[in-house]
């Protein structure tokens, strides 16, 4: 009698196990607003700062326990229509902010007092413009005292407009170089997530779509510029900055579909006959589709393995559109969103496994922001757990 009483609890406890719950992947967070978020940058998992519609800036110190809306740029004004597609932070006091829109609406924003007072850094100086991404170099833990940015605009009269800062900001300088020509209409970026753009060392990536097709466009600064370097491969110190672009299997040719997120990581080479590590090779992936069409899996995700000369499609991509994309160092995996849900891929993007199926615009770990005030912290257990 004994034995069969052990042997039901066993039979019990095994039971109840197999049906308890598994923790939530993405653990929701009050955000205290229904706005359309699409901007998230994450400082060190406790400083996050997140933007969106409506002038919507917010900014959390305590990993997402309580998030605090931020005063509203030039709120006497107009800052209240303005569209924060994208947010880079320092800490917990400094931050600039993106706004995306047609001409004078695409604009920049700095703070200095931990969003308590705005102060307007840039306006787009093209009527027809259209700002999509803003991002500052330097590893995700963190920026530090890192000074260089990159800004990524739709073409104007035929060429993209970048732009580039070497004092966080206070100055930005427009690159006019013919790499970054495209037919007028046939090529643009996407501001879904603030992430079509990237940079590491002297190298800047960014990925666009269109009628022509997708493609992703790699930038090197070579630092020095001899006699055959022609003024439009000048960057803004004299020295010689080459773009290559390449065709990339993501979407349709079409004005919806294309690269809408690209992000990279680095790994060392081996190391010289003397035992020192000398070079760096980046591992990049890419992720997009048709924002029309959120269920379509086929061309959301490729992968280049030699810092994007050459690149391969997913072998099995995430199941839907995808709109931002990071890797993760803990993880040692890359996470991918968007609209229809996310992904997680452990072999650098060749294959990808589904995660949820909610609905999110972007990512910077470990927080995933999307519409109607959307806000979650990604949770690794749910991961161990077998998710």
């Amino acid at each position: 009698m004994q034995l069969l009483r052990l042997t039901l609890l066993l039979a019990v406890s095994a039971f109840a196990v197999a049906q308890s719950p598994q923790p939530p992947l993405w653990q929701m967070q009050e955000s205290g607003t229904t706005a359309g978020l699409r901007g998230i940058d994450s400082v060190d998992g406790a400083v996050a700062w997140a933007s969106g519609t409506g002038g919507t800036i917010l900014k959390t110190i305590d990993g997402g326990a309580h998030w605090t809306k931020c005063a509203i740029p030039d709120a006497a004004k107009d800052g209240a229509t303005l569209d924060f597609r994208g947010v880079q932070a320092w800490d917990a006091t400094t931050a600039i902010v993106m706004a995306s829109g047609k001409g004078k609406l695409s604009r920049l924003y700095k703070t200095k007092d931990g969003c308590k007072t705005w102060k307007l850094n840039f306006k787009n100086p093209y009527k027809d413009g259209f700002w999509d991404a803003l991002y500052f170099n330097g590893d995700r833990n963190h920026k530090s005292n890192w000074s260089d940015g990159w800004l990524l605009g739709d073409p104007v009269k035929g060429m993209f407009t970048l732009f580039y800062t070497d004092n966080l900001g206070k100055d930005w300088y427009r690159h006019s170089n013919k790499g970054l020509r495209v037919k007028q209409g046939s090529q643009g970026a996407f501001a879904a997530s603030n992430s079509s753009l990237f940079a590491d060392g002297n190298l800047v990536v960014f990925g666009t779509g269109g009628t022509d097709g997708s493609f992703v466009n790699t930038g090197r600064n070579w630092w020095i510029c001899v006699d055959d370097c022609s003024p439009k491969d000048m960057g803004y110190y004299g020295d010689q900055h080459k773009w290559n672009r390449q065709p990339v299997q993501l979407g349709q040719y079409l004005d919806s579909s294309g690269v809408f997120s690209i992000n990279g990581r680095t790994t060392p080479n081996a190391p010289n006959a003397l035992g020192y590590i000398t070079s760096y090779k980046i591992f990049i992936v890419a992720v997009g589709g048709d924002y029309t069409k959120p269920n379509e899996s086929a061309g959301t995700a490729a992968w280049s393995s030699d810092d994007g000369e050459h690149w391969t499609a997913s072998t099995t991509p995430p199941h839907g559109f995808r709109s931002a994309v990071q890797w993760s160092e803990a993880l040692k995996a890359w996470i991918t969103v968007g609209t229809n849900g996310s992904d997680i891929s452990r072999d650098d993007g060749k294959t990808w496994q589904p995660l949820d199926d909610s609905n999110w615009n972007a990512l910077s770990l470990p927080f995933v922001v999307g519409p109607n005030g959307r806000i979650a912290r990604l949770n690794p257990a749910a991961l161990a757990a077998g998710k």
